[in-house]
């Protein structure tokens, strides 16, 4: 998948790079909260769930350790993050005689938690992880929208009626992810860089301003590591 591929070639470039690697952790906020927020039954609150402080410093591991040979980086870094949260729990035990479901119990070869091994983990629990991660990143993507003047009934109104329309809309996404500094400008100038995105993509500059919101949108979900809303996405890419 290209998406996977150009992540890697960021991947890559944030090994030795502090400040690509401080951009690639910003892009990806939406991951690093939903993956803590899988061990807090509830969305990280900066400044005061330790946890988020130590995903985010797992993320950055997982970028200095990675190599391709090692399977997708997301799939690497949320190991990374599982086992650097074993660590933690491991450690707060031996200050508190709390029982926790996430208190690690080391097996013949591996070490998991004690969630793991309650009937069924993956269904109920699994699913109310998800929910709650889901629900934390659609609050975080409504709240950067509103930064550009957007609402999500803005983005349906805004939303192309027509193939042609939509394809060239496709076409910008694809220019903006080959571009990446044109995905940092839109963050930082809160307009898309349409003359640039027009002169890659071959999309006219009126079309674009046509269809800003929904464009606005649909770059806003593919760099800022808002990875279950991407999901939904993947057709435009």
């Amino acid at each position: 998948m290209d998406g996977e591929h150009d992540l890697v070639e960021q991947v890559y470039t944030a090994k030795k790079d502090t400040e690509a690697a401080d951009s690639l952790i910003r892009r990806y906020m939406g991951f690093i909260r939903a993956e803590t927020a899988k061990y807090l039954h509830r969305a990280p609150v900066e400044g005061q769930d330790e946890e988020l402080s130590i995903v985010m410093l797992a993320f950055y591991e997982a970028i200095l350790g990675y190599e391709k040979n090692r399977g997708a980086f997301l799939s690497y870094a949320s190991r990374g993050i599982r086992s650097r949260l074993i660590d933690y729990y491991r450690k707060e035990r031996k200050h508190k005689k709390v029982i926790s479901l996430y208190e690690p119990v080391q097996e013949e070869d591996s070490e998991t938690m004690k969630i793991d091994h309650l009937e069924h983990p993956d269904n109920e629990i699994e699913k109310s992880h998800h929910r709650a991660a889901t629900q934390d990143e659609i609050r975080e993507f409504e709240k950067q929208l509103a930064e550009f003047g957007i609402s999500f009934s803005d983005v349906a109104d805004n939303c192309p009626r027509q193939e042609r329309t939509l394809q060239a809309c496709r076409r910008v996404l694809t220019a903006a992810r080959e571009h990446p500094e044109l995905l940092d400008e839109l963050i930082r100038t809160k307009k898309i860089p349409a003359a640039a995105l027009s002169d890659i993509s071959g999309t006219d500059k009126k079309t674009m301003e046509r269809h800003r919101k929904y464009l606005v949108a649909i770059l806003l979900a593919f760099t800022n590591g808002y990875e279950i809303i991407r999901g939904h996405l993947y057709h435009l890419s």
